[in-house]
């Protein structure tokens, strides 16, 4: 359940369904909210069936023991629970922040950086590796749902099929490097991986699926 809301978080974004209404109709924008909740119930069942809790850094569940421990107690007023909880997020954030530095340092390296031309040349209607081409793309661009709708706007307006561009937003948004690296603090190698492996499935998956229907 945690890693299906931690795919439908930026994946369902409601700006970008609204934006995604104005430009191109009721129908795209439904597929997408449709595809994006799709994928993150289908993601979080299959790994859920793997039983990935093991891949969980241990001192995640250090933390929700304490936390459940000491909350537990009715005795708590609303002070020591506000002193408790600032406490918790001081010592969570020391043992992400190298992490989330990283991440955000990605990101400003990378931000605006779209190649639209190689975009339209390599990953255009003709090429049969035009959804994976544009899922390794999106990977390494940093930008929220909305942020990315003006190059999806662009690419459109170059021909580009719409499941090409349905795939390169949600990489963009679901499987982008800084939040990877972030992830890498509280997630083992083995289920960052598999997370990554199932996602980037289920976005190629819809990429193809949907430029076959809306030919």
């Amino acid at each position: 359940m945690t890693l299906s809301f931690l795919i439908a978080s930026p994946l369902i974004n409601e700006i970008a369904v609204g934006l995604l209404f104005t430009m191109f109709g009721l129908k795209i924008a439904a597929i997408y909210l449709f595809s994006g909740l799709t994928i993150a119930i289908t993601a979080g069942m299959v790994l859920g069936k793997l039983k990935v809790e093991r891949w969980v850094e241990p001192f995640v569940y250090a933390n929700q023991m304490n936390a459940q421990g000491e909350f537990a107690s009715p005795h708590y007023t609303l002070q020591d629970r506000t002193r408790m909880g600032r406490e918790e997020a001081v010592s969570i954030f020391k043992k992400i922040w190298l992490y989330l530095l990283a991440g955000i340092a990605v990101g400003a390296l990378i931000h605006g950086w779209a190649p639209t031309e190689f975009f339209a040349k390599y990953a255009g209607a003709g090429n049969p590796f035009a959804v994976l081409i544009a899922v390794l793309i999106g990977i390494p661009l940093y930008s929220n749902a909305a942020g990315v709708m003006p190059i999806v706007q662009a690419l459109h307006d170059k021909g580009l099929p719409m499941g090409t561009l349905l795939a390169f937003m949600m990489a963009v948004v679901a499987l982008s490097l800084p939040e990877m690296i972030l992830l890498r603090r509280v997630l083992k190698p083995k289920l960052l991986a598999t997370y990554f492996a199932i996602v980037g499935s289920g976005i190629i998956f819809v990429g193809y699926l949907f430029n076959a229907i809306l030919k």
